[in-house]
């Protein structure tokens, strides 16, 4: 697909996002109105605002850096405006260069449009993570003690309202295939690459097993443990282990001791759900892109990674019943855990799966489109 007709999908779909994201910070105010916690419940006001306040323009309350009023409340209060717009630009640049990239590779035609939308979906929820990150900085200035525990506290707000992000990002994606289909209408169907179905196999297989290496190897309880407090140090960067563990673990799990081997297996059957997803994904995507190239199978790594976690999620909340008694947002509290780590160990299996597919002879020539 020519950058031309791709270029008004992803603007659009960042757009979207975007204004979908403002609305939804925006409408925190509501949960404020006299009456919203008779109607809601204490706790359901509670756990949307923790949702929405991170996309929210005004901090709660109404002040920052525990200034009421003077210029020092100015000042903080304008650190924290400067940090939401710079999280509103960040997703819509993020997005848009990510579903310019996955619609010019996965055009919403020929059997790609469930895949393109799956795929913007999960990288929806990516570009408002790495936005939330990049903007979390200057939050915590705005708390007035950004030098007090920096790192574990810029990996507690780069997890902050991922859960409104999942029905968003599936929004967005909608609109942006549905914009991207006007786009081709007229044109040509888009080719596919031809990839030899064994060295498919081999290229999902070792993509598989690098995320393997996260959610098998290092999500163990006693290598986790070891991962937040192996790195100590002094000042400003001490004390990174939230941040690794935020980054570099899929999962936590550890061994059936005091409980039962049932309920443990099923809990497991996740993890086996999650690389399930990603090796078909793996293995299926080179067959969809129009050309087999290192970013494209990078970003379909990350989505592919994504999506098995939205999975994983998925079913847990689904076998969870005594957690079901507890409100549906309760429940849905665990949805876009670990998209930051499925960044990192999406790129290495998305770049994993390329170098085997090239060295298995799986490249063909293509036409570059």
């Amino acid at each position: 697909m020519e950058y031309r007709r791709a270029v008004i999908p992803a603007v659009a779909g960042g757009l979207m996002v975007t204004l979908l994201l403002w609305w939804a910070g925006a409408s925190a105010d509501a949960l404020h109105l006299q009456g919203a916690t008779d109607v809601l419940g204490y706790e359901a006001v509670a756990r949307l605002q923790s949702w929405l306040l991170p996309w929210a323009y005004e901090p709660s309350g109404g002040t920052a850096g525990g200034y009421l009023d003077g210029t020092g409340a100015s000042r903080y209060l304008g650190l924290h405006h400067t940090a939401i717009q710079i999280r509103f630009a960040a997703v819509f640049v993020l997005y848009a260069a990510g579903a310019l990239l996955l619609v010019r590779r996965l055009p919403p035609q020929r059997g790609r449009t469930w895949v393109g939308l799956l795929a913007l979906w999960a990288w929806g929820l990516v570009a408002a993570t790495l936005a939330v990150t990049v903007s979390a900085p200057w939050l915590i200035a705005a708390g007035g003690h950004g030098s007090y525990r920096f790192l574990p506290q810029l990996a507690s707000l780069s997890s902050a309202g991922r859960q409104i992000v999942v029905p968003v990002a599936l929004a967005a994606a909608a609109w942006t295939v549905l914009v991207a289909r006007l786009a081709l209408k007229g044109a040509e169907p888009q080719p596919r690459e031809e990839v030899p179905a064994r060295a498919a196999l081999l290229a999902a297989t070792v993509g598989t097993v690098v995320v393997a290496v996260s959610l098998v190897v290092l999500s163990y309880q006693s290598n986790a443990a070891t991962l937040q407090t192996a790195f100590t140090g002094g000042g400003l960067l001490a004390e990174p282990g939230d941040l690794l563990r935020q980054w570099l673990l899929l999962g936590a799990w550890s061994g059936p001791a005091g409980a039962p081997l049932g309920d443990w297996l099923l809990y497991r059957l996740g993890d086996v759900l999650l690389l399930a997803v990603v090796w078909c994904a793996l293995r299926w995507l080179p067959g969809l892109l129009t050309r087999v190239s290192v970013p494209a199978m990078a970003a379909g790594g990350v989505c592919a990674v994504v999506l098995g976690l939205l999975a994983e999620q998925a079913l847990r909340i689904a076998s969870g019943g005594t957690q079901m008694r507890s409100g549906l947002l309760y429940v849905a509290s665990g949805l876009g855990e670990g998209v930051t780590a499925a960044l990192l160990w999406g790129v290495l299996a998305g770049v994993a799966a390329t170098v085997t597919l090239r060295a298995a002879g799986g490249r063909t020539a293509s036409p570059s489109v």
